[in-house]
């Protein structure tokens, strides 16, 4: 091979540097165009959006937008990973959970998992999934040397664990080749139950365990700070992250209070995040939780090493939709998709009609071939944090890190995690984060694919063996889709009831061109609700549209046109709906002040628009139609 000298030469030779002040300028131009006077760095304010917890995406990363230094791959603080390589050479560990009650089912699944590239087990055993008497049974034909085993019990976390070992002795496994994670976490199981009154006696267990794995069981981690309750309660990535910071220095205290050092009690404990369709929000997130644990473990007297965070990523069941479920592969591709990128060491894709009940085989396989595909196709694995270096995720990464530091610093000064549920800070901080964040639901600034918008009305129902109920109290569990399910129901029991939806006439006035837009935002808005939208093309005049209501079958109407037709034909149309027995009619769009005034008087009861209260709106037209 030939090798080239440099010769200095460079093909952005012939081109200046562009600076951000000439950029700033550019955006200033458009902005006065568009209506907006803002000069410098107000202008490229104009185009950031805001995130929760204060963060901020920004439309230009330079290099002064960079965090500093982040370390090598493997090395502290790991915001490049907590593994020198390692997921290069093998990918992330394909993790499926199973919680299936029947033990003969469960064990079907397993092993059609690990025969099809999972590459170890998430167990929920007690009341929410496997009985403990059936861990034998679900496990039969497991070579628990080579499979890791993660276990969710809860409050059973003492037999459950007994149950693994005893099983391990009776196959002549060693135990010293055991992996995976006994899944002790008293904290976790106060947030999802609110009972505490065990939890001293959940603590010495646990610490119990930990000094056991210690000793004995060199593969297998004791503990799990899990902190997917807060994000099913609807809280925030920094939230999240400040709760998982705040429980696992609460076991680390606890570890070491029991006699384990500093490294021991880092090197029994696994964290648990959500993964979700926000890509670079995912990446950033498991990479931050690394530097903000190290930062721990430093201040704890930890060596350089045990600060490196164990990380199991689960794609987030807060976006799991019940409506169109299909779609839910796309999101939980692009969950898992970033929790690779930003570093997780175990990745657990929830199948899509997780939210529907037990998932059937074809979903199982689904979930695991979107790690197969990432992983064997996609080659994702094979680059070392592929963000890192991108001044936009190093700079999301840094102002997550802090965010999370905040939370997790009022949390110690309410006296820690323990304190912070009983007092019902955490509690309050999450609601208030839902509330925010359902009004950007209700308003579809966040959209859902399928349910909020594009929904399809005349889809056939997925049906799946109901789950096993969670476990009740302690902090909720939320759904993205929760507002629009409740209407889409109310939908579903009219029909029912009476052999059809609720029905909206769209008074498309005019040619095309000048209502397809409208219309369009109309039919896609209602059938959100679950009112199904009835128009016909041809409505030339007032006359001609009241007949056609009086057709239609429908209740309601909206009208759906340009601003110039409008002002022609919109307050002759309302009166002649309203003639005709409209209860409630509708125009798409936001009028001015005084033409607004004028559609009122002639007979239109609200308008409909991009950024209004969609949930709002449904549920009032449902009331207004008599839909229990």
């Amino acid at each position: 091979m030939t090798v080239l000298p440099d010769d200095g030469f460079s093909l952005a030779a012939e081109f200046p540097d562009a600076t951000r002040d000439q950029w700033q300028r550019l955006v200033e131009g458009v902005l006065s165009k568009a209506g907006t006077d803002a000069a410098g760095a107000a202008a490229e304010d104009a185009l950031a959006t805001a995130l929760q917890d204060g963060l901020a995406t920004r439309p230009l990363y330079t290099a002064e937008n960079g965090a500093g230094a982040v370390g090598h791959p493997g090395f502290p603080p790991f915001v490049r990973g907590g593994r020198p390589g390692a997921t290069a050479v093998s990918g992330w560990d394909v993790r499926q959970q199973h919680r299936d009650p029947d033990p003969r089912k469960a064990n079907e699944a397993v092993l059609a998992d690990l025969e099809n590239g999972a590459t170890s087990l998430w167990l929920t055993v007690g009341p929410a999934g496997l009985p403990v008497s059936g861990l034998a049974t679900a496990l039969e034909g497991v070579y628990l040397d080579l499979a890791a085993v993660v276990l969710d019990a809860g409050a059973e976390t003492g037999p459950a664990a007994e149950a693994l070992l005893q099983l391990c002795d009776e196959r002549s496994v060693p135990r010293t080749a055991l992996t995976g994670n006994l899944g002790a976490d008293p904290l976790g199981t106060l947030a999802r139950t609110g009972q505490d009154a065990g939890l001293a006696g959940q603590l010495t267990e646990a610490a119990a365990l930990a000094a056991r794995c210690t000793r004995e069981l060199p593969g297998l981690r004791a503990l799990t700070v899990d902190a997917l309750p807060y994000h099913d309660a609807g809280g925030s990535a920094a939230e999240e992250l400040g709760c998982s910071l705040a429980t696992g220095v609460a076991y680390l205290r606890a570890l070491t209070d029991a006699g384990l050092t500093v490294d021991e009690a880092c090197g029994q404990l696994e964290f648990r995040y959500a993964a979700t369709a926000d890509q670079f929000l995912t990446i950033a997130k498991f990479r931050a939780a690394r530097r903000l644990w190290a930062r721990v473990a430093e201040v704890g007297g930890a060596a350089a090493a045990s600060g490196a965070q164990r990380q199991h990523a689960v794609t987030s069941a807060v976006m799991m939709t019940r409506r169109d479920p299909w779609v839910n592969m796309l999101r939980t591709t692009v969950a898992c998709l970033g929790a690779g990128v930003g570093g997780a060491d175990a990745v657990t894709v929830l199948p899509f009609d997780e939210a529907l009940g037990l998932p059937d085989a074809f979903a199982r396989r689904i979930a695991r071939n979107t790690s197969a595909v990432l992983l064997a196709e996609s080659h994702l694995a094979r680059v070392i944090d592929p963000a890192g270096g991108s001044w936009y995720v190093e700079s999301l990464t840094d102002q997550l890190a802090h965010a999370a530091w905040a939370w997790f610093q009022e949390i110690e000064r309410a006296g820690g995690q323990a304190a912070a549920l009983r007092s019902g800070l955490v509690a309050g901080r999450l609601a208030a984060t839902w509330r925010s964040r359902s009004a950007d639901l209700a308003t579809r600034r966040e959209p859902i694919t399928g349910v909020s918008e594009f929904p399809h009305l005349g889809e056939q129902p997925v049906h799946r063996e109901p789950a096993p109920a969670p476990p009740l109290g302690g902090l909720p569990k939320v759904r993205r889709d929760e507002a629009f399910e409740a209407l889409r129901a109310r939908s579903d029991a009219h029909l029912d009831t009476t052999g059809a939806r609720p029905r909206v006439f769209l008074a498309a006035l005019g040619p095309a061109a000048a209502h397809t837009a409208r219309a369009t935002f109309a039919a896609n808005l209602f059938q959100a609700g679950g009112i199904e939208p009835v128009h016909e093309p041809a409505t030339v005049d007032a006359t001609t549209v009241a007949e056609a209501f009086a057709r239609s079958g429908a209740s309601v109407a909206c009208l759906c046109s340009a601003d110039k037709l409008y002002a022609e034909q919109a307050e002759d149309v309302a009166a002649a709906l309203k003639s005709a027995g409209a209860l409630q009619v509708f125009l798409a769009g936001r009028p001015g002040a005084e033409q607004r005034e004028a559609y009122v008087r002639a007979g239109v009861d609200e308008f409909v628009f991009a950024g209004g209260d969609a949930v709002a709106v449904l549920s009032s037209v449902l009331d207004r139609m008599g839909v229990a």
